[in-house]
């Protein structure tokens, strides 16, 4: 130390090492601030600047440790409170922020940093019109602060008022145009209207304004995942955790990718990284959970969502409905009801909790949850795209069992359009790809002998049209004692797209890569069958690859699930789906889905051994499940058991737009159901050629089990 600067006064040091400071010279500000301290220690303004030094060099429990020591001081100016606020929120200590930004608005009510701090702070702590009341005073303060308008809109874009949250952001940008935090919210906010190409388009100007804004690497993969443009959205997220690679947020939604990929263990993994990361992160252990669920490991999902629903900010909304919906897979219908009635006693405004309640409830006529799901669809209600639409699709399954068809197809059909706008769909491209599926796969190529697969017997497939009746034969068989049930797969799809375009691949068979890829499935399904015999997949859009199957597995059977074409339509276009079904939105294209279907159905029949494929219509199980039962059974290559004639009662968890319909038992009403909605099926009976008048009516002759049949739901699989 320099004799001059042992001569200086505490006031000339400090107000040097502020000019070192804001001069970039770390170093000598450090200095002179502790030369302070020796002479006086807990001096407020050299512990405040030693604060704000630590911060910046990324040492947030020292800044932390500094501040409050300086806060401690009876004349500190509010300006350290606050600050020492920000600090604490960025800790994720918000109990302790919350009483330090209070603190410095109450000490300088004109104090803008403070009002914005503590709008921050209630933000993030869901105390929500708190948060409001304090941004509009900053707002009011400062018109010109473009982070103010930019907290603001993330407020009340929390709210659901999103045409504000809309306006916020664009005055922030008025002001800021290259303000990228805004560009980035901005970018959120659209994709939540389903608008992804001006979302996709914002985020990417934020990441060119800021290339390490993180919350803009997860916006632009939000966006593609919403698309289900996986490996898209895994470039943003890797790009972001090239040079932020513990990001919280960043491992999060690169496990959700993976999950959605069925790449469950690297899923697990960068859960897990996450939750090391920041244990007391709601949203990270929810993701956790949503893995562990996808694992078949209900115990610990469920104990990684009670961690979240314990944690701050909006993760216990999360939380709550992943348990209701993890107990509704169980079969634990009342438990899961009571689950979505908790989260809708805490957030009235909860689309997610209304959706799945709806699938679990029958409503009467003059159901007063009727009128509350309608007053959050009008104006002023939930604003977001895929809330506005999942609230659409429960209102329409409510008022048809209130008999109110034409109310009814009013918000489904309304659902279905907004479900579309969302996405690109060419059903022209859609025929030609069946088309060159048909034209790959010849009689000739399937005929030609193959190459022995090991173990090829174990693989079962169960196939045909979404809610055809494939969860239903599923269960049948999963009720078997040596079959177990694996649920919808993505394994056989992601194979085929990792092995080159799909039917394309088919010109490069030969004996040998078939059985490669056939040991490769296996190789990733065996753990799920344990010790049993089969192992049913349920993946009913592998009907585009039964081909390929057979000609990888070659001892694997096929089961083709048929239902009535108008029956399986119509449960289509009521359902919003949780994997996309792309054709299922728009009555017209879902009757040329279907053509399409049927005509390369009609193509695998011809071609496919009767040993390998066999078919089965949903209405005979109905009519006689135990001929059925016994066929399927026969047909896998095992000994009858008559535990398959109550499916209904096998405890197992089942992951399908279906979970609720399969845990009762069989009745003939869902026969024919389409008639009596003809009237708002138009184009689809069209496309289909079906007059109603002229079509059969199928018989209803399904034994009644006791009890009150109007009281138990019926079964549409």
């Amino acid at each position: 130390m320099t004799n001059q600067q042992q001569n200086l006064t505490i006031e000339q040091a400090l107000a040097q090492a502020n000019a070192h400071w804001n001069a970039g010279q770390a170093d000598q500000a450090e200095r002179l601030c502790q030369q302070v301290l020796a002479l006086w220690p807990g001096q407020t303004d050299a512990l405040h600047l030693m604060g704000l030094m630590a911060h910046a060099y990324g040492n947030l429990d020292l800044a932390i440790d500094h501040l409050r020591r300086a806060s401690l001081a009876p004349r500190a100016p509010a300006i350290y409170l606050s600050n020492l606020a920000e600090m604490c929120r960025q800790a994720g200590q918000l109990a302790d922020a919350e009483v330090a930004g209070r603190r410095a608005v109450a000490m300088d009510n004109a104090l803008v940093a403070g009002w914005n701090n503590l709008g921050i702070v209630l933000q993030e702590a869901g105390k929500l019109e708190e948060s409001l009341t304090c941004l509009q005073r900053v707002v009011a303060l400062q018109p010109d602060y473009a982070e103010a308008h930019n907290n603001l809109g993330n407020t009340l874009k929390r709210l659901g008022r999103l045409d504000q949250a809309r306006a916020c952001y664009e005055r922030a940008l008025e002001l800021a145009p290259t303000y990228a935090e805004a560009l980035s919210n901005l970018s959120n906010l659209l994709n939540d209207l389903g608008l992804p190409d001006e979302a996709l388009a914002l985020a990417r100007r934020a990441i060119d304004a800021n290339p390490r804004l993180s919350d803009a690497y997860i916006n632009a993969a939000a966006v593609e995942v919403a698309r289900d443009r996986y490996p898209d959205a895994l470039r943003w997220v890797d790009g972001l955790l090239m040079h932020a690679p513990l990001h919280v947020g960043a491992l999060g939604v690169r496990a959700t990718i993976l999950r959605r990929l069925g790449r469950l263990d690297e899923a697990l993994a960068d859960a897990r990284r996450a939750v090391a990361t920041a244990p007391d992160n709601g949203e990270a252990q929810n993701i956790l959970g949503e893995v562990l669920q996808a694992q078949d490991k209900p115990e610990e999902a469920l104990a990684a969502f009670d961690r979240a629903a314990q944690s701050l900010g909006f993760a216990p909304e999360k939380a709550l409905v992943n348990r209701g919906i993890l107990l509704m897979e169980r079969g634990d219908r009342d438990a899961a009801k009571a689950v979505f009635d908790q989260v809708l006693a805490q957030f009235p405004r909860s689309a997610s909790a209304w959706f799945n309640l709806a699938d679990l409830h029958r409503f009467a006529p003059g159901d007063p949850a009727i009128a509350t799901m309608e007053a959050l669809v009008t104006s002023g209600g939930v604003q977001g795209q895929s809330d506005r639409a999942a609230l659409h699709f429960a209102l329409g399954k409510a008022l048809l069992d209130a008999g109110e068809p034409a109310r009814a197809f009013a918000y489904l059909d309304e659902g279905n359009r907004q479900k579309r706008a969302t996405f690109a769909y060419d059903a022209d491209s859609i025929d030609a790809w069946v088309s060159a599926i048909i034209e790959a796969f010849p009689a000739e190529l399937i005929q030609r002998p193959a190459a022995a697969v090991p173990d090829s017997a174990l693989a079962v497939f169960v196939v045909g049209m979404p809610r055809s009746g494939t969860t239903l034969i599923e269960q049948i068989l999963a009720s078997h004692p040596d079959i177990a049930g694996a649920g919808e797969l993505a394994t056989l799809q992601n194979m085929v797209h990792q092995a080159g375009g799909y039917p394309a691949l088919a010109s490069a068979l030969t004996p040998e890569n078939e059985a490669t890829l056939g040991r490769h499935y296996l190789d990733a399904v065996k753990p799920l069958a344990g010790s049993r015999h089969r192992l049913v997949d349920k993946m009913p859009s592998n009907f585009l690859f039964a081909g390929l199957i057979h000609r990888m597995l070659p001892e694997a059977r096929i089961i083709h699930v048929r239902r009535d074409p108008a029956d399986t339509c119509l449960s289509c276009y009521t359902k919003l789906f949780t994997r996309e079904q792309l054709f299922s939105y728009d009555q017209v294209e879902l009757a040329r889905f279907y053509k399409g279907y049927e005509r390369l159905m009609a193509h695998w029949r011809a071609i496919l051994p009767a040993d390998r494929f066999i078919e089965v219509r949903y209405e005979d199980v109905v009519a006689g499940i135990e001929p059925e039962a016994r066929r399927l059974i026969d047909f896998c290559g095992l000994d009858w058991n008559p535990a398959c004639l109550d499916f209904h009662a096998t405890p197992r968890t089942i992951r399908t737009a279906s979970v609720n319909q399969v845990r009762s038992p069989l009745y003939a009403s869902s026969i024919g159901r389409w008639r009596a909605y003809a009237p708002h099926l138009g184009p689809l009976l069209e496309g289909l050629g079906i007059v109603p008048e002229a079509a059969p009516v199928e018989a209803k002759s399904a034994a009644k089990p006791a009890g009150k049949r109007s009281k138990k739901p019926e079964v549409a699989l």
